[in-house]
């Protein structure tokens, strides 16, 4: 028994170094194999993806709704709407033009939603093409180089009891944020993106004006599933994004929008006020 137990230890930190070993730019290649071949990706300008959402606050508050969402794509420019029936909330919308990053408002008071805010101050994941993942035809991995972004290896990683291949998205335009990318080892399909950040404020503590710092936590995560393959292309048809924030003073939040793909339309004909700001 003991002799089985070294055996399997062994074998679980041989495949952990074989995976540190394996360089980023390796399993980026087999990733965007796992799409399609260079020539379908290639062939693909412009993607429309709709389907029917489920939403619901996690900490924070209580309650749940449904609705649909959409995101349309024609190179680098994004158009990404999760909308409700709720007058009051109507929902969440990000489109990118190409150059600029605008978030609309989500509710009839006129302002920013705690993800909204979060996008404002974070855009660059809409401008790398990296919220969404290769659910847009800006999809970063197929751009390193133009995003002057680099990749490290982290290894092999377990999340939520199985091992995924990890990597960490570096770029001078991320700031102090964490941008970690998640694939499976056996299909190489991309499965997750981490986004957490901290940022700092200095609060006045008496009449002294002594300073002390206190942090704010941010985090976003995105899961993908379901993957099925169609006119060549292998994309997924289950999205979830996870919001949360950690306040200053204490308050914390965490939102979930469930997001099922009814429907992926490759090359489709987009009209060009979709990539306007509204």
């Amino acid at each position: 028994m003991r002799c089985v137990v070294v055996i399997c230890m062994c074998l679980a930190a041989l495949s952990g170094a074989v995976a540190a070993d394996t360089k980023a730019d390796d399993i980026v290649a087999q990733h965007l194999d796992s799409i399609g071949t260079a020539a379908a990706r290639a062939a693909l300008t412009s993607l429309a993806v709709q389907g029917t959402l489920h939403f619901k606050i996690i900490l924070g508050g209580g309650g749940e709704s449904s609705g649909t969402w959409q995101r349309l794509s024609e190179g680098r420019k994004s158009k990404f709407v999760m909308k409700f029936g709720d007058n009051k909330w109507w929902g969440e919308q990000f489109v990118f033009d190409g150059n600029k990053t605008s978030v609309a408002t989500a509710n009839s008071s006129h302002r920013w939603s705690a993800l909204g805010a979060f996008i404002v101050g974070q855009d660059n994941i809409v401008k790398d093409g990296l919220l969404g993942g290769e659910l847009g035809t800006a999809w970063a991995l197929e751009s390193i180089d133009e995003h002057h972004a680099k990749l490290e290896n982290l290894g092999r990683k377990k999340v939520d009891g199985r091992e995924l291949d990890a990597l960490e998205y570096l770029s001078k335009s991320n700031g102090n944020m964490v941008v970690k990318l998640y694939f499976e080892p056996e299909t190489h399909h991309h499965v997750m993106t981490t986004y957490t950040i901290e940022m700092s404020a200095n609060i006045a503590q008496n009449d002294m004006q002594n300073a002390r710092q206190q942090t704010s936590h941010y985090s976003l995560e995105e899961r993908f599933g379901d993957f099925q393959t169609e006119n060549g292309l292998t994309l997924p048809r289950q999205y979830d994004l996870r919001f949360s924030q950690q306040l200053q003073n204490g308050n914390t939040i965490a939102y979930d929008w469930a997001m099922t793909a009814d429907k992926v339309l490759q090359n489709p004909n987009i009209a060009p006020t979709n990539f306007e700001e509204k």
